[in-house]
């Protein structure tokens, strides 16, 4: 019995611990997640390298890709674009592959529009605001102008919290992680992902 493949799509608030969930999952689920590798128009920090963090694109390029419907999401996020490109996703969920998604609540409610019965979504959250500025500062990315532009963004992201199906509150990691191996577990085996199902019953029934 074939199982499809599944879009697992996690959002939070920039400095919620997003980024760090989506890395132990892919450790620790091995090779049942992938994850999904987006274009972007954002220039390439240090240590980045094209086609494994990102693909890198100029701004025209992205735009062509979009037009043609050569992606399945895109949004605009400080003034950079993101997307994520449509021909590898399809092919991973007609061969059982699951795709995680490390976007933002804009693609999100695309790749519901577009495959609400491949979409898994989680919101992560962090425990109060004074963690979540620490955490900002913390990991020493941004300065303290566009810290202070990510907080007053993350009250807006929040708001959308109501258009996930799962929530969590990222206090532990370790525990957070736990959580969402246990959603994609549950999720794997949900009865409409089972191609083959009713034949398999079938023949199951035959036997006994």
């Amino acid at each position: 019995m074939k199982r499809r493949g599944l879009m697992f799509a996690v959002s939070s608030p920039s400095g919620a611990g997003k980024t760090s969930l989506c890395r132990a999952l892919l450790d620790r689920e091995e090779a049942g997640l992938e994850l999904s590798i987006s274009v972007t128009t954002r220039e390439r920090r240090d240590g980045e390298i094209d086609g494994k963090h990102y693909h890198f694109r100029s701004e025209s390029d992205f735009h062509a890709m979009r037009e043609s419907g050569g992606l399945i999401e895109h949004a605009k996020v400080f003034s950079n674009w993101y997307g994520t490109p449509r021909a590898p996703v399809e092919r991973a969920l007609l061969e059982g592959r699951d795709i995680l998604f490390d976007i933002d609540w804009q693609g999100v409610r695309q790749l519901r529009d577009g495959s609400p019965d491949d979409l898994v979504s989680l919101f992560l959250l962090p425990p109060n605001g004074d963690e979540l500025l620490n955490r900002l500062r913390t990991r020493a990315q941004d300065s303290e102008d566009v810290i202070g532009k990510r907080m007053k963004m993350a009250s807006g992201e929040v708001d959308h919290y109501g258009e996930y199906g799962y929530i969590i509150v990222n206090r532990d990691l370790n525990e957070s992680v736990s959580t969402a191996r246990a959603i994609l577990t549950a999720e794997r085996h949900r009865r409409e992902r089972l191609v083959g199902l009713d034949d398999w019953i079938a023949d199951l029934q035959k036997q006994l």
